[in-house]
């Protein structure tokens, strides 16, 4: 058997000539799949084309089926099965991935900055992202539950902050629970950003951490336009406890990594959903090898 290259692991003869033993039909196929997916976590299309003895035609239209319920994910170039988070991810782990990607998002919501605004920043690393693009705009109220946003804008005495107390999160320098929640719930604000550690269609904003809920209802809330920034790398991943629909949200910003069926089954249900190009650090620019003539 030739090598597959589209994905690091590999996929044993027997599992080859299993799947190509019988005419399936497709509710056999996808289930067969979402097996292998499993056991792989990951696949391309070329892979499956081989498991199931099929055209990739057939693989895609399968796996678009499987997508619109919710039990895989459209990748580039393959497919991988939806994952459930368990714990969310420390401020650190979150902090070292993804950054161009972050920032990107952060840019492309900054649009709807304004000055003299009340916003809410949820605590996490894509809406700190924004703190950039908000100090220089005068007149400007920041609610937060994050305590490291409210230690970076105690150097800019130009923007007013509200931290919403509450019980704190070790893990995420966060503050949770009903004590935060009712804080908010004694404000408005012109618009609520928040994060997540997982989201998707058919579960929505999701959570594994249940403190978190009372606190991002509460700024759903109290805001007049409300804001999902959530990287693409969490589509497809949900964690127990629900926090919202998507269609709760008047916009979603995510970055350019989402693939294009994904985006557009999103945008069929009639969400606003904006694609960020990511953005790379200045450093990282000055940084990279200068190109040759």
């Amino acid at each position: 058997m030739n090598d597959i290259t589209e994905h690091p692991c590999r996929v044993s003869a027997p599992e080859e000539k299993t799947a190509r033993a019988a005419a399936l039909i497709p509710e056999q196929r996808r289930e067969m799949i979402v097996r292998h997916l499993r056991k792989h976590r990951m696949l391309g299309v070329h892979q499956l084309t081989e498991l199931l003895g099929c055209s990739h035609m057939t693989v895609r239209r399968d796996v678009a089926a499987l997508e619109e319920s919710g039990r895989v994910y459209a990748i580039p170039g393959g497919v991988r099965i939806a994952s459930h988070l368990v714990s969310e991810p420390s401020h650190q782990a979150k902090s070292s991935t993804e950054q161009p990607q972050k920032r990107g998002i952060a840019a492309h919501a900054a649009r709807l900055l304004k000055p003299g605004m009340t916003i809410y920043l949820d605590a996490g690393t894509t809406t700190a992202c924004l703190i950039p693009h908000i100090v220089g705009l005068l007149d400007m109220t920041v609610v937060t539950n994050d305590l490291r946003i409210v230690l970076t804008l105690a150097d800019s005495p130009q923007v007013t902050v509200v931290h919403t107390g509450g019980t704190l999160d070790h893990s995420n320098g966060s503050t949770v629970g009903p004590l935060a929640a009712a804080t908010l719930r004694q404000l408005v604000a012109d618009i609520a950003f928040l994060s997540t550690s997982s989201w998707d269609l058919e579960r929505g904003v999701t959570t594994p951490s249940s403190p978190k809920v009372e606190v991002k209802r509460a700024a759903l809330g109290i805001a007049s336009l409300r804001v999902l920034l959530a990287t693409s790398a969490k589509y497809g991943t949900y964690g127990t406890y629900r926090v919202a629909r998507l269609d709760e949200f008047d916009l979603v910003v995510t970055d350019d990594s989402m693939s294009e069926s994904a985006a557009q089954r999103v945008r069929e249900t009639g969400l606003d959903l904006a694609i960020a190009s990511a953005q790379p650090d200045v450093l990282d620019v000055q940084d990279a090898p200068a190109s040759v003539a």
